[in-house]
């Protein structure tokens, strides 16, 4: 009976163990990301905040999601719940994406506040339901995207019309680009008990005398270098707005109260009341400039809520941190800095690394062959240079003591001693007169210049890469800086945790032109010392060893 139940324990155990192993959202998704949210930027809870996640080169694999990222899941930080989210731009061939994910909460206690973000599935649908982003309160809300500049993303879906231009590298992707002329949005409800109106603006020139939203006799100007709000009889004006600079405005109105915000900071406030209406509205009349974000909401946003938006939004938010794929809970401390830096190499910095991969290669090869070179030549040249001052008489029967054939002095040795075998006669003693002399000395003189070429071969390759090798890299730390800087001017964001990874992994190619320049450098500098001094011991081999033939069989 106790076996039965052990074995019934077993296998609930091992029935258990799968799921407690894999505990991750769904396995049929190859890749997620941790996405970490500073909750410490809200002084207070915020709820149904609509957050940005920029992807780009340094923070995503594009090549391990699908062209058009369907198969892209925001899941919240229990791994089970899924949040809603809106594409807003998914350029796979550039590396750029803008995403909208609603975080249902931010709460500054929590010091962990995080989700996960999972793509890599080949086989994954499109997300089924209504996946945007703008909660119930959302009146409206224009992306000014290129692909729907005019089109609203919230659930009423209204459709603007009117003639303005995309400006594509914008604050998040494209944006709107106004010349003076407006566009009216149809049939849009506002005031009441509650009313929201944000947007992002970076004005051509101020001061401006411009209706940002105009409806009946409510309208949000700007009123030279100041935002202003004119209901009625009712007029507030606060803030000073900057040109050619991108800034956060919003104007909230509750319980006849109404508040206006410059890049999160309440800059006026005041009495005002707005009735329930719902009429055509105009954006943008007379104001020249961009526009992105145009946001309208039948509740007043909290504070907190206006300050996520102008610090999470902006070309410097802090507010989400998007981190390798490997930075998940289980990868825990054990991230690979490298890998990261890999990882966000751009096409001409890994041309560049491979080449000088190469050259790498080729100069340690030569320096390895030539080491081994040098040091038989030198082995054998000290047991030939001993064999020869050791002989007397018989300076020309060196040759019987063996062949030495790494040995330079020997070779000289070979090639005179062939020379004076021409000149021996049959039964005459050996007599060399002044012209012979000067043709064997000659003869090793070619023979010096052909041996010190033949060590010095290939040495050239070592002087290519140590001049070659660090230009090459900063070739492709140049390059990769001029496009890590384009991607982020395009994507619109320009905050350390996008630009880090790009130029880190540009000056990846400088590194790898040091690497192969330095070791290339020291071991040309020993070789070449080493070298000189066997072309020296052959210069004074060569007087040497004529010298004393001169001596013996001169005439």
């Amino acid at each position: 009976m106790m076996m039965r139940n052990l074995l019934n324990l077993m296998a609930a155990v091992l029935l258990v163990l799968p799921a407690l192993v894999y505990a991750e959202w769904s396995p049929d998704w190859t890749v997620h990301q941790k996405i970490t949210v500073n909750a410490q930027a809200a002084s207070g809870v915020v709820e149904q905040v609509p957050a940005a996640v920029r992807l780009h080169s340094g923070n995503f694999n594009f090549i391990a999601a699908r062209p058009d990222g369907s198969d892209l899941r925001f899941i919240a930080d229990d791994d089970k719940t899924e949040l809603a989210f809106h594409i807003e731009k998914f350029d796979s061939v550039n590396e750029l994406a803008v995403i909208w994910v609603q975080l249902p909460k931010v709460d500054p206690k929590d010091k962990d506040a995080h989700f996960w973000l999972y793509y890599g599935n080949e086989k994954a649908a499109a997300p089924a339901g209504d996946r945007k982003v703008p909660d119930a309160s959302a009146v409206a809300v224009f992306h000014f995207a290129a692909k729907s500049l005019l089109q609203d993303s919230a659930a009423s879906g209204l459709t603007a019309s009117g003639e303005i231009a995309v400006q594509k590298a914008a604050l998040l992707g494209e944006a709107a680009l106004f010349g003076g002329k407006p566009i009216t949005v149809p049939a849009v409800k506002s005031g009441g008990a509650g009313f929201t109106w944000s947007a992002w603006i970076k004005p051509a020139a101020i001061p401006q005398q411009a209706v940002l939203f105009g409806q009946n006799d409510v309208g949000i100007r700007l009123d030279g270098q100041k935002l202003a709000l004119i209901a009625g009889k009712a007029a507030l004006s606060g803030g000073e707005i900057k040109p050619a600079a991108w800034q956060h405005l919003a104007v909230t109105v509750e319980a006849g109260k109404a508040t206006l915000y410059v890049n999160g900071a309440a800059v006026g406030s005041g009495e005002v009341a707005l009735a329930e209406v719902q009429a055509d509205a105009v954006v943008g009349k007379d104001y020249t400039g961009e526009m992105d974000e145009l946001q309208l909401a039948n509740v007043a946003r909290s504070a907190d809520w206006i300050k996520l938006a102008a610090s999470g939004q902006g070309a410097d938010s802090q507010l989400l941190a998007v981190h390798d794929a490997e930075n998940g809970e289980e990868g825990g401390e054990s991230d690979s800095y490298i890998g990261i830096l890999v990882n966000s190499l751009t096409l001409d910095a890994k041309i560049v690394i491979g080449i000088l991969a190469v050259m790498f290669a080729v100069s340690a090869a030569v320096m390895a062959a030539k080491a081994r070179l040098i040091s038989r030549t030198d082995q054998d040249n000290r047991q030939f240079l001993d064999r020869f001052q050791g002989a007397s008489q018989d300076l020309l029967q060196l040759d019987s003591g063996g062949s030495l054939p790494d040995s330079t002095l020997y070779k000289l040795y070979m090639a005179g001693l062939r020379e004076i075998r021409k000149r021996e006669k049959q039964g005459e003693a050996l007599a060399l007169g002044g012209a012979s002399m000067d043709a064997i000395k000659a003869a090793i003189d070619a023979d010096l210049v052909r041996e010190t070429r033949r060590i010095n071969d290939k040495m050239v390759l070592l002087t290519i890469a140590i001049s070659g090798g660090p230009f090459l890299g900063l070739l492709g730390t140049v390059v990769g800086v001029m496009i890590t800087f384009a991607a982020i001017a395009a994507a619109g964001d320009v905050n350390v945790n996008a630009i880090a990874p790009g130029i880190a992994a540009a000056l990846l190619a400088t590194v790898a032109g040091l690497a192969v320049a330095i070791p290339a450098l020291f071991g040309y500098n020993y070789l070449a010392s080493r070298i000189k001094n066997i072309t020296i011991e052959m210069q004074i081999f060569v007087d040497e060893f004529v010298t004393r033939v001169a001596e013996l069989h001169g005439k």
